[in-house]
């Protein structure tokens, strides 16, 4: 099963109000494994970058001056996506500047059925609790120690990481890799000879016995 993990970053929180795209990042799975097949992109949105939104990912006017439009970059976007489910941390804000680029061009929307939202995911995991990107990592122990802006291609990466996590986790003892594993060598031990121990009774033993009869109107242990 193919499934590619998807982040964006963009001028501002809404295409209405004319925020556009300025990165692509996105990760293959095949089987929920990464297979090192990316595909990323930094796009020029032919306007000004918000402060706001440089803060969060640092990506400035001037950075992507020279940088190729959608239009440019549409068509290798779209053949490396195909028709495969598209894993994104808060779907609908994506797939709405997708669908906005898509748009301009008169290209057809790509449909939200075909998104799996860890959001979603997370929300109804952990009710209650914090679910975003930084606190899927330290909830599940991933490494996002590089992650000092938001990056889409970095982004994409540790949602992939997370992803695995909330559908069932890592299970290396359920590996079925063709690779040995490493070899434990399991140290002998000695047994120790030790004489049978004795059951029968002793004459002590069996006086006892006899005295507790005596007392003992028919006992079985007679007839």
């Amino acid at each position: 099963m193919r499934e590619i993990v998807l982040d964006t970053e963009t001028t501002g929180l809404d295409p209405r109000d004319g925020h556009r795209l300025v990165e692509i990042g996105c990760v293959e799975l095949e089987n929920h494994i990464a297979t090192g097949e990316s595909f990323h992109v930094y796009i020029n949105p032919d306007r000004d970058m918000p402060t706001a939104a440089f803060n969060v990912h640092g990506l400035s006017e001037k950075f992507l001056s020279d940088k190729p439009r959608f239009a440019e970059i549409a068509e290798g976007f779209l053949a490396f996506i195909g028709e495969s489910p598209l894993v994104i941390h808060n779907a609908s804000f994506d797939m709405a500047f997708l669908n906005a680029e898509l748009a301009r061009l008169k290209h057809p929307e790509l449909p939200m059925t075909r998104a799996v939202d860890t959001i979603g995911m997370a929300r109804r995991k952990f009710p209650g609790a914090q679910a975003n990107l930084d606190a899927l990592c330290r909830r599940f122990g991933i490494d996002n120690s590089n992650r000092v802006k938001h990056g889409a291609l970095l982004d994409a990466e540790l949602l992939a990481e997370v992803y695995l996590e909330l559908i069932g986790g890592r299970q290396p003892g359920l590996s079925l890799s063709l690779t040995p594993g490493p070899t434990v060598a399991v140290a002998e031990t000695k047994r120790i000879r030790r004489e049978p121990r004795p059951y029968a009774p002793s004459a002590e033993e069996l006086a006892a016995h006899d005295a507790f009869l005596e007392g003992v109107e028919s006992p079985i242990w007679r007839q």
